[in-house]
């Protein structure tokens, strides 16, 4: 018996495993065709977020959507680096182990500079790309409430003993009410200290200077994106998200000035949440394009 709190029934796929050394990747696999969809999430997201894309596109495409080890139904591992160049490895190792011959793009939030930076070594096999509310080159900007959950010693307490950071998300990511199934299944994956501890990992990778571990890897992306100026584009942007506001727009613009944007005025961070019917269709739309 399932209740109207039961995130599952929003999330009916089958699970699959991906064996790394550090632990076991959760990723979904629904849907046939000789052309996937690879679907790339961001902190504190998980699979979950892309449940009604992939809803609405598997009767005409593979869709494949990875849970970043840590996050979602991944093992989590207490020891793990949990690097940026860690998780374009799991992918670009995904990709490779699923033999996607050929694939669309689609990211959101850290999944930009992770789902690109696995795609730069396949750019024979990607095809479109569809960007929303991400980043993969560098930016000084940075809200106060990230700064305060990568702060020494409480940032980690905030983030891992309150849920400051999943918790916080389900209503600052939104511009609406999330339904009580649905923010349960956002917070599923993060039930206690232990659970969180990707989530943690994830703002403390952020690479904001040139000391940063990450940094390096984050430049590398940043000057090979336009080795994808080739690919067809859609920009779709929550035009109300607090962290990747205009700014990064603007930025993705003048990068990709090719690019087709769709502004979403009411929508915030998880813009998925807040338009879903508006978001389905235009990405239906673009991946179904012949040109």
């Amino acid at each position: 018996m399932t209740t109207s709190s039961d995130w599952r029934t929003l999330y009916p796929f089958e699970s699959h495993w991906l064996e790394t050394p550090a632990g076991r990747v959760h990723y979904v696999d629904e849907g046939a065709g000789e052309q996937a969809v690879l679907f790339v999430h961001g902190n504190p997201s998980w699979s979950f977020f892309y449940r009604n894309l992939i809803l609405g596109l598997r009767d005409k495409f593979r869709c494949v959507a990875i849970d970043h080890l840590g996050m979602g139904l991944s093992d989590k591992p207490q020891d793990f680096s949990y690097r940026l160049a860690n998780r374009i490895e799991h992918l670009d190792t995904m990709i490779r182990t699923l033999d996607l011959k050929k694939f669309h793009l689609v990211v959101h939030d850290w999944g930009g500079a992770i789902g690109i930076g696995a795609a730069l070594q396949h750019l024979g096999r990607l095809g479109r790309i569809q960007v929303m509310n991400t980043a993969a080159f560098r930016s000084a900007r940075m809200p106060w409430q990230i700064g305060l959950c990568r702060a020494p010693l409480i940032g980690e307490f905030f983030v891992r003993a309150l849920n400051g950071f999943a918790g916080s998300a389900t209503c600052m990511a939104v511009e609406k009410k999330l339904p009580e199934a649905v923010k349960n299944g956002y917070l599923h994956p993060h039930r206690n200290w232990h659970d969180r501890v990707a989530v943690a990992r994830f703002v403390q990778d952020i690479p904001m200077s040139p000391v940063h571990p990450s940094y390096p890897t984050l430049v590398d992306i940043e000057e090979h994106l336009p080795a994808l100026a080739e690919h067809p584009m859609q920009i779709i942007w929550g035009m109300k998200d607090f962290c990747f506001n205009k700014d990064f727009l603007v930025e993705w613009e003048q990068r990709f000035p090719q690019a087709q944007v769709h502004r979403l005025d009411s929508a915030g961070h998880y813009l998925l949440e807040d338009e879903p019917e508006q978001t389905l269709k235009l990405t239906q739309g673009f991946l179904s394009a012949s040109e």
